[in-house]
């Protein structure tokens, strides 16, 4: 499972909750050699947050580095995708991955066309149980 989060776009509560959804169900990092979490932003942005260890932290400056970083990062893989960010510039990542996706952002935030090819949570509001029942229903 690969774990992109866009640190510049999705507020540190929502990344906290994913992040304690994955400490729920044992998929960190360090928990998981399978399971590879990257997170791209600017580098305050990105201090926001408590990361878990083995996280693959990038700090980017300036206008559109963070999104090609992040898309960069990417590896296309039929496994699970837990999306942490609604920008749309993700769409096409998203429709293309042909594994299950999950976009954790504000529900405001979010792309409508993500809603179409995604399960899309916004822990704030839903709480880490979406998150927690996605994840434990992978195969």
């Amino acid at each position: 499972m690969q774990i992109l989060v866009d640190a510049d776009n999705v507020h540190p509560a929502r990344l906290a909750a994913l992040l304690d959804a994955l400490v729920l169900t044992g998929r960190t990092p360090s928990q998981d050699a399978d399971v590879r979490l990257v997170a791209i932003g600017r580098a305050q942005a990105l201090a926001n947050t408590a990361w878990p260890e083995g996280s693959e932290i990038a700090p980017h400056e300036g206008w559109q580095s963070a999104d090609i970083a992040l898309a960069q990062a990417y590896v296309h893989e039929p496994d699970a995708l837990i999306l942490a960010s609604g920008d749309g510039d993700f769409v096409h990542l998203v429709r293309g991955h042909e594994g299950p996706v999950l976009v954790v952002a504000a529900e405001r935030s979010t792309s409508g066309r993500m809603r179409d090819h995604a399960t899309v949570v916004d822990p704030v509001h839903e709480g880490t149980a979406r998150i927690v029942d996605w994840i434990n229903g992978l195969p």
